[in-house]
């Protein structure tokens, strides 16, 4: 039976790795450490199979991000892509988030380096990359979210420290194999080739996206939720997904259509704080007005 031992916040024990999902080089020898860091609670809580709930921010402000946090939460999915945040927004409110103990992921507006690296340098807990419809692009992905010498990330920044409650030099030794990389499949083509981009180590998770799925399937949105050809697409990303060991998640409108899906997915995002605060507000005003 290994020894444990804590180092910088982490615990180590010498075994086979089981962090994330496989050695990212399969070139690598196998043996490696296993390594736990309490303040990655959506990390801890897909390992652990505990069904983990998050939620998209979409809103700019500090504020914001910490009354979401508050909720309970396990994660919460920061949205450069379709949201309003710019770059200043996404670093104040993954400081925020990761301040009450929940995992800040970014989803980038693209693929870029420079996105990647601005997401991370930040202190994400990890990445969610929409529009991946290759394993080449896949591999790009991974190859700037990861150091040396897995990847060709650079480093320079001192925030990830503070949102991982670590100092850098555990920070660099332990990016690798704790940081969440996921892709976003949402588009035919994405469909069609599912199974390679599943293949490519050091993705950690496939994310559905329901509606750009359902656009590029059925040309339009959202989806009935019966069309066989969607219904297919979806269990074939499901089915890659678990056929190489990858996480799999999607997005939720609401906590019932959450509770159903997290009987297949492993985690889900449920629902949007615009979207929530819009939803409460018409509910509300429908029966005042009644």
């Amino acid at each position: 039976m290994p020894t444990a031992r804590r180092f910088g916040g982490f615990v180590e024990s010498g075994h086979r790795r089981t962090c994330l999902t496989h050695d990212l080089s399969q070139d690598t020898p196998a043996m490696t450490t296993s390594i736990m860091n309490p303040r990655l609670r959506l990390l801890n809580a897909l390992r652990a199979n505990s069904k983990p709930i998050m939620t998209f921010l979409g809103l700019p402000s500090f504020r914001t991000a910490q009354i979401v946090a508050q909720t309970g939460v396990d994660g919460i999915i920061i949205d450069c892509e379709h949201g309003h945040i710019s770059d200043d927004s996404m670093h104040s409110a993954t400081a925020a988030i990761a301040a009450f103990g929940v995992s800040p992921l970014v989803r980038l507006r693209m693929t870029h380096a420079d996105l990647i690296k601005r997401a991370l340098d930040a202190g994400a807990h990890g990445i969610v990359v929409p529009q991946i419809n290759t394993p080449e692009e896949a591999r790009t992905v991974v190859s700037h979210a990861k150091f040396t010498p897995q990847g060709v990330r650079g480093q320079g920044s001192p925030f990830p420290g503070i949102t991982h409650g670590i100092d850098i030099p555990t920070y660099l030794r332990t990016a690798n194999e704790t940081l969440i990389t996921c892709l976003q499949i949402e588009s035919k083509a994405g469909v069609e080739n599912v199974d390679a981009i599943c293949a490519v180590p050091g993705v950690d998770m496939i994310f559905i996206g329901p509606n750009d799925l359902a656009l590029s399937i059925l040309g339009y949105v959202p989806a009935k939720g019966d069309e066989s050809e969607y219904i297919n697409a979806i269990e074939k990303i499901v089915a890659a997904a678990r056929k190489h060991g990858k996480w799999v998640a999607r997005l939720s409108n609401d906590g019932a259509l959450s509770k159903e899906h997290l009987k297949v997915f492993d985690t889900v995002a449920m629902s949007y704080d615009v979207r929530a605060l819009q939803n409460w507000y018409m509910s509300e005003l429908k029966v005042a007005r009644s």
